[in-house]
């Protein structure tokens, strides 16, 4: 079966999602092409969720160019989309006259690319804005504008959004050949993939790590990708926050960060080390280099609390450390999105909204919808609901009153309606992302097996077919004991 549309975006992670809402409010059928069995289980997946202000970049790269304005932008993204969103300020600590120095270039920069409130800050200031900084920081970059985010709730959200305005999420459709028929200056492509095949007139690659693989098989510019692999902890929540806490950053990497999140958990984020494509594993010696990096900037961190340690890789691409937006040189109708490693998840509103204008400059007819939306409502999320609100969902449906995590206080209500929602959750991993069900202390210890059976429930399976993440990650055989 072949399904048309006017233009396929190859790639569910938070730069080709956020595309497709930017999109969504324009008269054009959408299809987002997905080779997992849900949104952002790449590089968005495996990140600290920093919102980066953009004084890092070099001036006048992609990067520097999007990564303010996304910083910007996640305000009124956040408001209209209703994902968490803690705009907190951050601060780059340094230690010596020679960081110092290294400070008051990350200001220059910041400035020329846009950055607003920059300033070089001394102990006082320091300890006033985040007691628990190290004592012997000698000096700061103060950055209000830096903040943070779930990096997946943000993807998941701009997803829902567009998919209410009319987009369509093709899941499970990994891209195994494109085929381009010319006809003067446009371009038609069909993307023959397991779920169908999708002809569109604009092809979109926002492949993350992929990249590469898919502007080849376009015909399109040839370029290699790099795994610059990370290793991230995460550490079990604290009564406070921090603020993001930098050390003076690398020629490749922003260094060992240790930051709040959204949900009150501290992460490490993250080491970076170049090594085969699609390695997952963590490393004993990176999660010790996180730890000491970790405890060089907050001395007092318990790095005992550890509930979680991942990795996942940056999509480089070889040979340029920045960004690639725009149309392609090679093939006509061909736009790219590559490259988005770092800040991808800051930069990713200003990012759509780079390539709505690339589209616009090659031609593409843009005519707002009547019936566009930018309005996502968000779930209850029972865990933050004030008490009124909590009895209000309990007295509309007494599920909402069965606790499943205990660790995060999600009721089965919550986890139906992950599951409900569109696109809504397929595997535990995909409940976990969108309510938070095994994200405690615990780590599902304790609530997987409910999760199990609530998914075969929603969606018609055996509890042997339920999946712990993508294809094949099968959780258990034959029944279930004591599961209703």
């Amino acid at each position: 079966m072949t399904e048309t549309f006017d233009i396929a975006i190859v790639g569910a992670g938070i730069t080709g999602c956020a595309i497709a809402r930017q999109l969504a409010r324009y008269d054009l059928s959408i299809c987002v092409v997905e080779a997992a069995n849900d949104i952002a289980l790449g590089a968005s997946k495996a990140n600290g969720g920093l919102v980066h202000a953009g004084y890092d970049p070099a001036p006048g790269t992609v990067k520097a160019q999007v990564n303010a304005r996304g910083c910007e932008l996640y305000g009124t993204w956040a408001q209209e989309l209703g994902f968490l969103f803690r705009r907190t300020g951050s601060m780059v600590l340094g230690f010596n006259d020679e960081d110092r120095a290294h400070l008051e270039q990350l200001r220059s920069n910041g400035l020329t690319n846009g950055v607003p409130e920059l300033s070089i800050v001394g102990p006082d200031r320091i300890h006033e804005l985040e007691p628990r900084a190290s004592a012997d920081a000698t000096c700061a970059l103060w950055c209000p504008s830096t903040g943070f985010v779930d990096p997946f709730e943000v993807a998941i959200a701009a997803l829902e959004n567009a998919v209410d305005n009319g987009v369509t999420f093709m899941r499970s459709a990994p891209v195994e050949a494109i085929e381009v028929a010319r006809s003067g200056d446009d371009a038609r492509f069909t993307l023959a993939t397991p779920a169908g095949n999708v002809r569109c007139r604009y092809l979109i690659n926002a492949a993350g790590n992929g990249a590469a693989d898919i502007s080849h098989m376009a015909g399109a510019e040839e370029f290699q990708m790099v795994w610059r692999q990370g290793n991230i902890v995460v550490l079990d929540k604290e009564p406070r926050t921090l603020m993001p806490l930098y050390p003076v950053p690398t020629p490749v990497s922003k260094g060992v960060i240790v930051t709040g999140t959204v949900h009150s958990n501290t992460v490490i984020t993250a080491t970076a080390a170049v090594r085969e494509p699609g390695d997952t594993q963590t490393y004993a010696s990176d999660v010790n280099a996180l730890l000491t990096g970790a405890r060089k900037l907050v001395p007092d961190l318990d790095t005992r609390r550890v509930v979680r340690a991942f990795a996942g890789g940056r999509p480089v691409i070889q040979g340029t450390n920045d960004f690639f937006i725009g149309q392609s040189a090679v093939v006509p109708g061909l736009f790219q999105a590559a490259g988005i490693q770092s800040p991808g998840v800051a930069s990713a509103p200003a990012i759509a909204e780079r390539m709505e204008q690339v589209l616009r400059d090659a031609g593409v007819a843009l005519r707002e919808r009547a019936d566009w939306d930018p309005i996502r409502h968000a779930p209850d999320d029972f865990d933050r609901a004030p008490l009124a609100r909590k009895e209000e969902l309990i007295e509309s449906d007494p599920t909402w009153g069965q606790i499943v995590c205990r660790c995060e206080t999600v009721p089965e209500a919550e986890i139906v309606a992950a599951i409900q929602r569109r696109p809504g959750a397929v595997s535990v991993e995909g409940v976990k992302r969108r309510c938070r069900a095994g994200m405690g202390r615990c780590q599902s210890g304790f609530c997987q097996s409910r999760v199990v059976a609530i998914l075969a429930r929603e969606l018609g399976c055996d509890p042997s077919e339920v999946l712990l993440e993508d294809a094949g990650s099968w959780l258990v055989e034959g029944p279930l004991k004591g599961v209703r």
